[in-house]
């Protein structure tokens, strides 16, 4: 028989996202790939979702990497590159394609300003069938934000403290305002990764155009993080009209 899964990130949009699909097939099971470096206040909102929801998430996780981002840095000796990030392929997509099944609908959270994403996860995966609510929807990342905040459920602690995406405390991904940021508000978590990037002799940001290693990343570069808006549009509040009449 086939199985809907909705892919539950910790984040706003995968929240509402699977939020939505619920809806329409309270059978679906919700699946989260946890990752030990992002934030504790994750666990909190995980659990503030689960009631939201009415079911429980299923945890899931590369044992083999300890569900760990060092983990994968050390065994892998990869950080991120133009192809992305290591710790994303193992720790994500990699759990992802062992729990998924032929015939499974998988429901994702990309908003509507990832429509490109959205394109080319289905170029890259033509077997998975897939669906985008809230691209369906028309709904921003802002949107989801709000919503959340008007269901009554606390934003989680990354996007409260600035930051755009709820992803671990410490992005590979990230640029050099980011590390900027995190420097100041996760010091532990900074001087880490310089220390992985140091012993693997890889770098995770850039500076003037320029690979440089974070202990030697100027406090005053990259562009600030400018916190993500918190409002809701046209179709934002047309969902919170339709949930409150039915």
């Amino acid at each position: 028989m086939s199985r809907t899964v909705c892919w539950f990130s910790c984040g706003a949009a995968s929240a509402v996202a699977t939020k939505l699909a619920l809806k329409e097939r309270p059978n679906a099971i919700v699946a989260y790939c946890e990752i030990k470096e992002e934030h504790p206040d994750n666990k909190r909102f995980l659990k503030d979702c689960e009631r939201w929801f009415g079911k429980e998430i299923e945890l899931l996780g590369s044992d083999r990497h300890s569900r760990s981002i060092y983990e994968v840095f050390r065994k892998e000796r990869f950080l991120v590159g133009p192809g992305g990030a290591k710790c994303t392929a193992v720790l994500k997509k990699g759990v992802r394609k062992k729990f998924q099944k032929d015939g499974d609908l998988q429901i994702f959270g990309y908003t509507m300003e990832e429509q490109g994403r959205a394109d080319r996860f289905i170029d890259a995966n033509p077997q998975v069938e897939a669906m985008f609510p809230l691209i369906d929807k028309g709904l921003s990342k802002s949107d989801c934000l709000a919503l959340l905040a008007k269901e009554g459920i606390e934003l989680p602690a990354m996007y409260k403290l600035g930051y755009n995406n709820n992803n671990c405390v410490g992005c590979v991904k990230g640029g050099a305002g980011y590390w900027n940021k995190i420097r100041k508000d996760f010091p532990e978590q900074f001087e880490k990764m310089s220390k992985m990037e140091r012993y693997l002799g890889r770098t995770v940001t850039k500076h003037k155009g320029k690979r440089v290693f974070l202990d030697q990343l100027p406090k005053d570069a990259g562009h600030p993080v400018k916190d993500l808006p918190v409002s809701c549009s046209f179709n934002c509040e047309y969902i919170e009209f339709e949930r409150k009449e039915k």
